[in-house]
Order: C-alpha cells, then structure tokens, then sequence
C-alpha cells in the first residue's frame, strides 16, 4: 500500500512552483517570465469584440468563438514576444475549455500561430477525437517540415470543463490533464531552439480560416515561458477550472464600467426571462432563463434541461408511502435510470425464472410494467452508456436451463424501444456490475460471489474494445464471496472499492480500495469489515466520505455472538493529511445491505436497507439526516420487510426512494415530502 499513497502524495503535492521545464538548456528571453494571456489579447477594453460572447455552463464563464470572424480573433505576436521575435525555445501552455461532442475524423482548432504571408502553421493545438495534438514548424538546413506531437487517450468532448498543461522542453512533451497523471511524450525532433515569429499572429480557435473553428468554451489560454506550470496550476480544490490567468470579463465579479453605469455582467444584455409555466429547453433557448413562481425558483437553459440557479431550497418533512410496486417474484436489487427522449425507467433483479426480471417504465406518475427480460436469480442491474449506445447489464447468481452460467448484457434497440440481448459474459454467482470510464475509455467490471463452495475466486474487469464492439477481459482482482464494486473518483484519481463478505470461514475479512495506476487497478487501502455487502462514496461540501453495509459477523473459530446480525456499519472519511479513510463514525444496523446517499435541497441524507434482526426480516430502515458536528443522526424510521436496496430519483413531480425486498414479491414507491 506505501507504493501508491507515497506516487500519490508526490502526484499531489508536485515540486515547488515556477520550476524549469525539463531539459535544462538555456535560452535568451524574449519577453519577461510571466504569464502571457493569448486569450485576453483579443479582448478590448472596456467590451468585447464582435467575435466573442460569454456564456456561463457549471458556474463557470467562458468565450465562445464567432466561427465565421476567424480574422476578427487575431493580433500580431509582437504584442508578447516584445524585446526579439522568436519564440520561447521551453515553455507552457495553459487551457481550459469546454469542449462539445466532436464528430468523428473532424478536428478542432483551440489555438494557431501562423506567418501572415504563408499558410503553414508555426506552432497550434488542435484535438479530435479522444486525441489532442500539439504542432510546430521546424527549420534546419536540410528543409522544413512540420512536426506533429499526439497525446491519445485524452477526453475532452463530454460538455465539462478541463484545464489543459502543455510542457515543452527540446525533444520531451508533457501533457497534464486536470492535473492527473502527465502524459508523456519524446520525439526525435525537438521543438526549434530558434523559431521565428516576425510578421507573424495569433488566431483563437482557428487557422485563418473557418474550417476546423472551435466550437466550444474557451476560459483561459496562457502562455508562460521557460517554466512548467504544472505545479502554480495544480493547487486549486476544483482542478478542471484551475486558473492562472483570465480575462476580466469571465472572472466571478462583475467589470468595472467605465463611467457611474451600474454594474453589469456582459452577457446580461442577451438574456430574456420567461415567465409562467416551464417552456422549452433547446438549442434555441439556450442562455435564456425561465422563472418559476410556484417554486420561487430561477432556471438557466443548458440547451436541453433547465437548470436550477436560485429556488427557495426544499427541507424534508416526512415520508409517505406512494406506490406497491408489484413484483414477478422477490426482488434483490433494482436500478432507476433515464433513457433520454424516451423516458424513467426501473429494471428489479427477481429471483426466479420463470418470468425472470421486468423493466418498468415511469408512466402518469407510477411505474408501470414495459419489458420482461428471462434471468436466473438475477442479483442487480446496472445502466450505463458508450457514446450513444446505451446498455443494462444483469448479475446472475445461478446457471440458466442448459447448465451454462453467464451474465448478459443488453442494448436498447430504438427500433424496438426495447432492450435486446448483446454480449454473454462468463460469470460465478455474479453479484454485481459497476460501469466507469477512465481516460476516455469504458470499462465494466464484474462481482464474482463463488465458484461451487470456493468464495475465494478472482472478480474481473472488461475493457470495451471499440473496433469490436465487445468487452474483453482487462484485468482479474482476488476476491472473498464480493457482494459490491463501487467507482468514485477524487481529483484527477480513479479508484474501485471491492466489499468482500466471506472467505469461507469467517465474514471478518478485509475489504479493499484499490487505485488505478499505470493502466491497473493496485491496491491502496484495506479495511476490516464483517460480512459487507456494499460500499456508498458520496461528497458532502469538500469532503468525502465512503459507508460499508455490514451484513453479519460470523466465524466458525469463534464463540458465536449474542446476535450474528445486530451490527455497526461504518462511515469512513479520505484524510487528506493521511491518505487514507480514516472511521468517521459507526451506525447499528441489522444485517444491512444497502446504503443510498440523497440530498433535499441544502440537506444531505444516507437510508440503510436493514434486512433481518435475528428474529424477524420485518425490520426498519432508517433515514439518517446529516447534523455536521454530530455526524449523521436518524431522522425517519421506515417499516421494510427484507430490505435488499434503495434507489433515490427524482421526477417534475418532486423527489421519491425505491425499496425492493429480498422476500416478498412486493417493493414499494416512497414520496419526500417537502417543505
């Protein structure tokens, strides 16, 4: 474990700040050793260019280029390089952009430097596709060429803000992105010692021209010369934002005017309220805002869903039960998700087969059943997209009528508007699926539970191959009959909780986090827990926080206890100093299996599915509401009979949790009710 923390650390913490770029080789500057801000180059005082709109996406202001001006987003270099004309021989450059869905084989350009009386490009970033490329023009004796440089594995195209380091030092290439681990390249041509920039400018999101025009959000775009600024950048809590220099009108308070005019923001010129009840929200109203007087609330266009920006936040009152979901047999996990353009959906894992599993759709404000699916004790599902494919796959715990043991996943067909059978994975009492992406690229990995009477089995994970269109096998984790994977991320970090429950004598066993490193998942922490069946990551503020479901202590070594299911649960907190998850607080639970983190307006909540006491499998689950100081304390007590999972969603009609039971055919629709 000392391997990862201690990279970790050294990862966090970086060298001090305004050190020298790799590579050691003196140069004579050009200009000062100061960031130089490209981007409000083309700003004019007091205003803006034509050219340039500011829009607000996540809180967060940024430019969006007028394609169709490539001209109009240009100015001579000599405004930076003021004392000779060459370019900076090592040097970095800083963006943060949001970047749109970018079709296939279509590049986009963020920056160009190009000599006025010649096509060639001098120096340019540009991406596509999960690929960034940075571009230089070479000049020796024997020729010029230009020099192309290709970070792959870099997503950018999924509409969130990043903040981009690019550090060039002689032939070595580092790209940082939201200061996570740096990409590295070295290339036989190093970038020239001596480029010259006479009579040459700079274009913003082009190359003179409007084919390959940036059609994202452009925040920052700096150029600091003769130093690598990854360590001044990677200092910031919100590391996709991280700043090192922005243009006035995008900072987070209003310009100052020029004269006694009143305050004003520069896209507030543009913006239309409407009023009444809610109105469209597509690419056509995007920017606008809609204020809903019922719910007090103010509401930003994002293009496709209005988002809330100021509304009297809601408290939770009480909980009142609002639908009996009636199922085709027991239930032993369920999973909520929204199909764009078709609608909210609930897919239970039965137990037997037949009838095996359903989907039910949100229909009129109750689930209703849409689709049966054939499983064989189904244990969960799990709902995840790849581009515009969309999958659910099932967790089976038994074999199917030919004695063959697999899970299956399934891909909606929006032909059928159903979901259709897509890849057999070979699979031993599978528990549970978890979907992630790292670094652009899917993985799905599996719970194996046991093999025959062998808990002691490996879990895998699968890559998703995009040429075959299939997932293969990526890597294989040692696990003890796992119940539960659970993916979070912190910063730039991925990591993956495995719960493991039974090693075969004894649910006092530990269950373990690991860290992707290298293009692998190696192990970061283990925790001592008894029979855990599921791990909740969740972030309240700054802080975040990861809760163990322990089901029951048993070991066949020792004298059993009073009561094998009258258990703490525990809730775990990352220390930052530490590196670790340090205990936070423990919870008595009876045999649970579950815990949901939800939140009501201001308010944070976790629900744990207690499941049996001993006695009775008619036992209470209980809301615990978030007190601060005093940890979380319970707030509302909930009759469930073998509690198995909670889901919590939420609909235009207000906030519900979904609880499915383990041992009647019966889970039930409960509404928040707010005040």
């Amino acid at each position: 474990m000392s391997a990862p923390l201690l990279l970790w650390l050294v990862l966090l913490h970086g060298a001090t700040a305004g050190g020298p770029v790799r590579g050691g080789r003196t140069w004579r500057h050009c200009t000062d050793l100061r960031p130089l801000d490209i981007l409000a180059e083309v700003v004019p005082a007091g205003g803006l260019a034509p050219a340039l709109r500011v829009f607000e996406a996540q809180g967060v202001r940024g430019f969006q280029l007028a394609a169709s001006q490539p001209r109009a987003l240009a100015f001579p270099a000599s405004r930076l390089f003021i004392h000779c004309h060459r370019f900076p021989e090592e040097f970095s450059i800083i963006v943060t952009l949001r970047v749109l869905s970018v079709p296939a084989k279509r590049n986009e350009y963020i920056f160009t430097l190009m000599a006025e009386e010649s096509p060639r490009v001098l120096v340019g970033l540009r991406y596509a596709t999960n690929k960034l490329h940075f571009i230089f023009w070479s000049h020796e004796r024997a020729g010029s060429w230009q020099t192309r440089v290709t970070f792959p594995n870099v997503s950018l195209s999924d509409n969130q803000w990043h903040t981009l380091v690019l550090a060039v030092s002689g032939q070595s290439f580092s790209l940082t992105v939201d200061c996570s681990v740096p990409k590295d390249v070295v290339m036989e041509t190093p970038f020239p010692a001596s480029l010259s920039v006479k009579r040459a400018s700079f274009y913003l999101g082009n190359r003179r021209r409007r084919k390959g025009a940036f059609t994202g959000l452009l925040r920052q775009l700096v150029l600091l010369p003769g130093a690598d600024a990854t360590p001044r950048i990677c200092t910031a809590l919100n590391l996709k934002v991280a700043t090192l220099s922005v243009p006035a009108v995008l900072q987070d308070v209003p310009v100052k005017p020029a004269s006694n005019e009143v305050l004003k923001y520069p896209y507030e010129s543009d913006t239309k309220v409407t009023l009444g009840s809610r109105p469209p929200c597509t690419k056509r109203e995007k920017a606008q805002l809609w204020f809903n007087a019922s719910r007090r609330g103010l509401y930003l266009c994002n293009g496709s869903a209005w988002v809330s920006m100021l509304e009297v936040k809601q408290r939770l009152d009480y909980v009142e039960e609002y639908q009996n979901l009636v199922t085709n047999s027991e239930t032993m996990g369920v999973e909520v998700f929204t199909i764009p353009k078709v609608g909210l959906f609930a897919a239970t894992a039965n137990r037997y087969t037949p009838p095996g599993s359903a989907v039910y759709k949100w229909t009129d404000g109750k689930f209703v059943p849409y689709q049966n699916i054939p499983t064989y004790q189904a244990q969960s599902w799990k709902y995840f997209t790849i581009g515009k494919k969309i999958f659910l796959a099932v967790a089976n715990f038994e074999q199917n009528d030919r004695g063959q043991e697999f899970s299956v996943i399934y891909k909606w067909s929006r032909r059928k508007e159903k979901f259709v059978t897509y890849q057999r994975i070979t699979t031993h009492s599978a528990r549970d699926w978890e979907a992630f992406v790292i670094e652009g690229e899917a993985f799905l990995a599996v719970v194996n539970h046991r093999q025959g009477n062998n808990h002691n089995i490996d879990s895998v994970i699968y890559r998703w191959n995009p040429r075959t269109g299939l997932f293969e096998t990526n890597q294989t984790i040692p696990t003890s009959g796992a119940y539960d994977w659970e993916f979070f991320t912190i910063g730039p970090y991925s990591f993956l909780a495995v719960a493991n429950t039974f090693n075969g004598t004894s649910t006092k066993i530990y269950s373990h986090i690991y860290i992707w490193l290298s293009g692998s998942f190696q192990l970061f922490q283990s925790i001592l827990t008894f029979g855990a069946a599921d791990w909740e990551v969740f972030h309240i503020g700054d802080r975040v926080f990861l809760a163990v479901a322990n089901s029951h202590s048993y070991d066949s070594g020792m004298p059993a206890p009073s009561n094998f299911y009258a258990i703490n649960s525990s809730i775990y907190e990352l220390n930052i100093t530490a590196q670790m998850f340090v205990k936070f607080q423990d919870v008595l639970t009876y045999s649970a299996l579950d815990w949901e983190f939800f939140s009501v307006g201001d308010d944070s909540f976790l629900v744990v599915a207690n499941s049996f006491d001993g006695l009775t499998f008619a036992v209470n689950s209980i809301i615990y509401r978030w007190q601060g100081y005093e940890g979380f304390v319970a707030a509302h007590h909930l009759p469930t009979v073998g509690c198995r999972d909670w889901e919590a969603f939420h609909t235009a009609e207000g906030s519900y949790l979904l609880y499915s039971s383990a041992k009647e055919p019966l889970s039930k629709v409960l509404k928040l009710k707010t005040t």
